[in-house]
């Protein structure tokens, strides 16, 4: 049944069948179409209200629940449903894990069309919350107001956030209290941040008219401890970046590394900014396995330090190496997997298209005194040439860690032609490795398929995957 309402549909008593992309959940309209919903369970039993019509789905809201969800458990963060940032978190972490293993299968059995083995159990997170070891705020002199908020007719006073982007809007940030992804004292920090610029009359960003001295805030920690905080700065104003700096580093002794960078650019990325060191060293330390690796600003690290160790020795199993091995380690990084795994191999080279991650993997693997290591910067699909498997040696083993975008068709031509004997896929989309393991077949058989879970309360999910010579 479904009936007009200001020109928007609602469908009554819709039973909600799948999680979908992106976090958004399935069911299905009365016609037959598709309707992606947020906010709700696999189970969930909902009138929605459609928003969004196209060709082959709706997208809508859910308005009234008639039944719950037998996975339905209640979310612990006040920010919830507006955030935008943890969609999952009303789905108990079970559940979740059969979701996100579901994915991977269908990725890799509909999109590969392969011959696959039995998939071995999702590794879930031992964390399910304060699992993350990098958070990214930013601030706005517009915040976000609550639907009651705009009712209202009380003056709401100080509109300064410092939080996140609302979904789908650029200049909307919900100002945060709390959040459940990184442990303390991230909260704190931020709070204390925020607190202090509205003490003090300091400006908030305006992402409209691009004025305002605060732009972001970044809070990096390690396993060991360690701590790093920068702040963005639009405007060069010397006399309250240093208040601000100074009272952070006076309130908080235990922060090991303090940065700041002056950005006007339209945008606010930091890979091509000039960042300066204000107080303690420009890195902070991670450890595993006895193994330390300097982390800068801009430095690529998994986002989850405790699981990425679970993914490396996964990685590292799968590889099943000797000690005999020469290794190609793509798209490296800052070279962690590569010395991880380098202890059990006779070489490994690591290839990087990102000039600083390479210095810092060159600078990782002298401070491990780790000997067996070559790092080497380049674009992969160029440098990955037979004149550098020449020089360095036909590998016995390619450990591959590509982007979302998986890997270039050059890099799997190459792969296909010197035939190493195993290519170990590591993978943060199981779409992307699915088009490429399919066109690895006609040399290589799946012979494990293992997902990992980086990112609870998510839909977000790793994956590696054994392939061995036929």
């Amino acid at each position: 049944m479904a009936k007009k309402n200001t020109d928007k549909v609602v469908f009554h008593q819709i039973k909600v069948l799948d999680a979908g992309a992106k976090g958004v959940s399935v069911a299905k309209a009365p016609d037959g179409k598709v309707v992606f919903i947020p906010n709700v369970v696999p189970g969930d039993v909902v009138d929605v209200q459609t928003f969004k019509k196209r060709k082959a789905y709706y997208e809508g809201k859910a308005v009234h629940f008639h039944e719950l969800s037998e996975y339905r458990v209640d979310p612990i963060c006040e920010h919830f449903g507006v955030c935008g940032g943890c969609k999952w978190q009303n789905m108990n972490y079970s559940q979740q894990l059969v979701f996100k293993q579901n994915e991977v299968k269908n990725h890799l059995q509909r999109i590969g069309k392969i011959e696959l083995p039995e998939f071995e159990p999702i590794l879930g997170s031992e964390k399910q919350f304060f699992y993350r070891n990098k958070m990214e705020f930013s601030f706005s002199n517009s915040r976000w107001l609550t639907e009651a908020e705009i009712g209202s007719e009380e003056d709401l006073g100080n509109r300064n956030a410092l939080g996140f982007h609302i979904p789908k809007m650029w200049d909307k940030i919900l100002d945060i209290n709390k959040c459940h992804l990184q442990e303390d004292p991230s909260n704190a920090i931020r709070n204390e941040v925020r607190a202090f610029a509205n003490e003090h009359g300091l400006t908030f960003f305006n992402p409209r008219a691009h004025e305002g001295l605060l732009r972001t805030l970044m809070l990096r920690t390690a396993s060991t401890g360690e701590i790093m905080v920068l702040i963005q700065f639009f405007e060069n104003d010397k006399a309250n970046r240093e208040l601000i700096l100074d009272h952070l580093y006076e309130k908080f002794p235990q922060i090991t590394s303090l940065q700041y960078v002056v950005n006007n650019k339209a945008n606010d990325t930091l890979y091509d900014t000039n960042i300066k060191l204000y107080k303690g060293r420009d890195y902070i330390l991670e450890e595993m396995e006895g193994l330390k690796f300097s982390i800068n600003a801009k430095s690529f690290y998994q986002t989850n330090s405790d699981q990425a160790y679970e993914l490396y020795k996964i990685t590292r199993d799968f590889a099943g190496l000797t000690g005999n091995e020469i290794v190609y380690d793509l798209y490296t990084g800052t070279g962690t997997i590569a010395q991880f795994v380098s202890k059990n191999a006779k070489k490994v080279i690591g290839v990087e298209s990102v000039p600083e991650a390479i210095i810092d993997a060159k600078a990782n693997a002298k401070r491990n005194e780790i000997t067996n290591c070559e790092f080497f910067v380049g674009d992969m699909k160029v440098v990955f040439n037979e004149e550098f498997i020449a020089q360095h040696g036909k590998p016995d083993v390619i450990i591959t860690d590509p982007p979302r975008d998986g890997m270039h068709k050059d890099v799997i031509e190459q792969i296909l032609k010197i035939e190493p004997s195993k290519v170990v896929y590591v993978s943060c989309n199981s779409a992307t490795q699915a088009r490429d393991l399919a066109l690895m077949d006609e040399k290589y058989k799946v012979t494990r398929v293992r997902p990992v879970d980086m990112f609870p309360q998510t839909h977000h999910v790793e994956n590696v995957v054994l392939l061995e010579r036929r």
